[in-house]
């Protein structure tokens, strides 16, 4: 899988049997915020979104950012990856959505 990075749109995606998935992500004070992680259902449950948030994750490390997340799918992908540091956003709702 080819993963692209738009840093001027703050995002990160790919292109799957002709459908885009993408993480999208903020920047500010140090942190990198992944906000929402789409995949179209039609490419969905091949850890495609796993992927973006880990490229998205491990770009963040290289530019000295602490992992941050507002996405419900990247707080949990946090929790199963402890080395990443990473911390819940603030902005975060509880449930199954994104707090955005």
């Amino acid at each position: 899988m080819v993963i692209v990075h738009e840093p001027e749109k703050g995002r990160f995606y790919t292109i799957v049997n002709g459908f885009k998935a993408h993480v999208a992500y903020h920047i500010k004070d140090g942190s990198l915020d992944i906000r929402h992680t789409i995949v179209p259902e039609e490419i969905g449950g091949r850890g495609i979104a796993s992927e973006l948030v880990k490229a998205t994750y491990d770009y963040a490390v290289s530019e000295g950012l602490k992992p941050v997340a507002t996405c419900r799918f990247a707080v949990i992908w946090l929790e199963r990856h402890p080395e990443y540091n990473g911390s819940c956003s603030k902005d975060r709702s509880e449930g199954t959505e994104c707090a955005i």
